[in-house]
């Protein structure tokens, strides 16, 4: 049974206002009054920049892309409310898959003790199972920027058997749909806060106390208003919950209809992904269709429709399929050569900070007439390497042995030699 207050989560991040107290938040989430009245404050804003190696299909060719990402944190109390009635909202929302039988075709934001190589093994077996078929692997465009407000509420009524939304509902819902942000970088600069180190003054527990944020933050100007009919933020504690509750009707429709000839649908956030006999087609326009009832649209740049087939030497493909990280041939699975190329990048500018650092402990070392020391290589290798327990090589070890993929063993060994390669050339260049 889910501990009743599982949904309380200490955050120690500077905000508008104090980290709370789990009595105090507890008594006031729990009156569904105060919820009604009360004030949310700006969510903080920033983006997330990195770098992806994209593919051209008209070209033919590889290119580096620069992604963004929004992101928004909430206040303190804030998120306790959203978490609160996030839980609640779930457990309605899991009943309501369950007598739909849609329990094993979404998969992300739940609590299903399951990551990302269990879901994808269970994908690729699907597809394994299915043996002669199609796979239609769909993205849907800026999907929590693009969710509209009137179906959302709709789908929040529903879902609570309520012709309208309570007060307390409402607030939450409208603090959402007419979400204010402040621009993190702006805020920070405001009151002199480090970007990288906000904490570095100790006795800090809020960012400014409530007649500062009147004049220094929503008189300067710094709140912008979510003025669009769609949107919600990405990074709230409900967001994510939110998200599958808008699909609800959607995820139903194709499942109904891909079940009619024995297909699979699986959905991960907004990525869609569906096994079907024949046909495909019929099935991404309908997709295609279904999602643009609720004002949003397919990425047609990462659409992939790929035909899995019966050889006398096993299962084939036309071309390979990519899921959550994982290209599936029909005969083995492999971790994306983006996302080698992405730690191996990481991994060079690790050992090139190390050993950064180790040169200037060294000038010192030297002017005091010590001998220089090498590069410190236990955090070198904590972090790029099977020494590691929460790394890229632990993660793809896991993956190898969930899937029963020698393919990814192969793919990991050579990388421990680059790295042992990166650490002798920097550890020469120190010696110099």
């Amino acid at each position: 049974m889910e501990n009743p207050l599982s949904w309380f989560t200490p955050r120690g991040y500077l905000h508008f206002d104090h980290p709370c107290d789990q009595l105090f938040v507890e008594k006031f989430v729990s009156d569904p009054a105060n919820i009604a009245k009360h004030a949310f404050y700006p969510f903080i804003g920033f983006d997330v920049h990195s770098t992806k190696i994209a593919y051209n299909k008209v070209t033919n060719t590889i290119y580096l892309k620069d992604k963004v990402r929004p992101i928004a944190y909430a206040a303190h109390l804030d998120s306790q409310i959203y978490s609160y009635y996030s839980q609640n909202l779930s457990a309605m929302y899991e009943q309501k898959l369950n007598s739909l039988g849609l329990e094993a075709n979404v998969l992300a934001f739940r609590k299903l003790q399951k990551g990302n190589i269990e879901f994808a093994n269970e994908v690729f077996s699907a597809i394994r199972i299915s043996g002669n078929c199609h796979v239609i692997a769909l993205d849907i465009e800026k999907f929590f920027d693009k969710i509209d407000h009137e179906i959302l509420k709709k789908e929040w009524c529903k879902l609570i058997n309520q012709r309208r939304l309570p007060e307390d509902h409402f607030r939450v819902f409208e603090s959402l749909s007419k979400h204010t942000k402040v621009n993190r970088y702006e805020l920070f600069k405001k009151f002199n806060l480090s970007f990288h180190n906000p904490h570095k003054d100790r006795r800090m527990k809020r960012i400014c106390n409530i007649v500062e944020f009147r004049k220094e933050v929503r008189e300067a100007g710094l709140i912008k208003v979510n003025e669009q009919k769609y949107g919600i933020p990405q990074g709230s504690p409900i967001s994510a919950f939110l998200s599958n509750l808008y699909l609800l009707d959607f995820d139903n429709l194709i499942v109904s209809e891909v079940s009619k000839v024995g297909g699979k649908y699986f959905r991960y956030c907004d990525d869609i992904f569906i096994i079907v006999p024949n046909d495909p087609d019929h099935y991404v326009n309908l997709a295609i269709d279904g999602i643009k009832k609720l004002g949003l649209t397919i990425n047609e740049s990462k659409k992939e429709i790929r035909k899995f087939y019966i050889t006398p030497d096993g299962q084939r493909c036309d071309r390979p399929v990519q899921y959550l990280g994982f290209v599936f041939d029909g005969q083995k699975i492999v971790l994306r050569s983006a996302s080698l190329a992405r730690f191996s990048a990481k991994m060079k500018k690790g050992v090139w900070i190390a050993k950064s650092s180790m040169h200037k402990i060294n000038a010192a070392r030297a002017k005091r007439g010590q001998e220089p020391r090498k590069i410190y290589r236990k955090k070198i290798y904590e972090r790029y390497s099977y020494i590691g327990k929460h790394n890229f090589i632990s993660y793809g070890l896991k993956a190898a042995k969930t899937m029963d993929s020698d393919a990814i063993r192969k793919q990991l060994k050579p990388l421990w030699s680059r790295l042992q390669k990166e650490i002798n050339l920097s550890e020469k260049k120190i010696r110099k």
